[in-house]
């Protein structure tokens, strides 16, 4: 299957979708026919940031346009943060969407946390990724951490580097969702591959967008 992927938000977040998507079709022996469109991230996080979910919902429009255009059979959005207004761009899309929300609830179920955490931009936090994960418990930073997290992950997505400040905050907020009860702490963000890459944080992470890129290639293969 072509799929169409959205990308751009932020480069290296589809960077870490391509290379994955890559490797994952490697390890089933299968060709990857894809196309990514760019969306801009700083566009994205004024959205974002603004509550206004319908005006990025008409820019994945126009960029899955695009993807039709180009013989894309299915998109994705290469970014979770990005789903802010998936509820939004759902009706619009003349493409099946991967959605990243329902295949992170599907991959959970099929875990034995009771409690895990979470950490991501401010929304994904508060709202526990959309309220669509009904699987399993989650717990969130108190609101003075969620905004240091989120100012720090917005700011290291936007520049695609990571400062050793921003890595603390996310290290310290982890590590306390762990002494919550967390069993292992959801990396909620794409970008966050940035931070705990090559890393010991002293706790266990699983980084969501490997499932979200194992969901895509397994409808890639069809």
């Amino acid at each position: 299957m072509h799929i169409g992927l959205i990308g751009g938000i932020g480069p290296a977040a589809t960077d870490f979708y391509y290379r994955g998507l890559v490797d994952a079709m490697k390890a089933r022996e299968a060709e990857l026919e894809m196309t990514i469109v760019h969306a801009d991230a700083a566009t994205l996080v004024r959205n974002f940031e603004a509550k206004q979910p319908q005006v990025q919902a008409a820019i994945y429009l126009r960029l899955t346009e695009r993807l039709v255009a180009a013989g894309a059979e299915s998109v994705a959005i290469t970014s979770i943060g990005g789903h802010f207004c998936i509820e939004e761009f759902r009706p619009l899309s003349p493409l099946p969407i991967i959605d990243f929300v329902a295949e992170m609830d599907r991959f959970l179920a099929r875990q034995t946390f009771a409690k895990v955490g979470l950490l991501g931009t401010d929304t994904v936090m508060e709202t526990r990724f959309y309220g669509g994960i009904k699987s399993t418990e989650v717990l969130v930073p108190p609101p003075d951490v969620i905004a240091k997290v989120h100012r720090a992950y917005v700011d290291m997505a936007i520049n695609a580097r990571v400062t050793e400040e921003q890595r603390t905050v996310m290290f310290e907020a982890g590590r306390a969702l762990t002494e919550q009860g967390a069993e292992t702490v959801l990396l909620g963000g794409t970008d966050l591959f940035l931070v705990f890459d090559g890393h010991d944080p002293g706790f266990a992470t699983l980084d969501c967008a490997t499932v979200h890129i194992d969901a895509i290639a397994s409808m890639a293969s069809r």
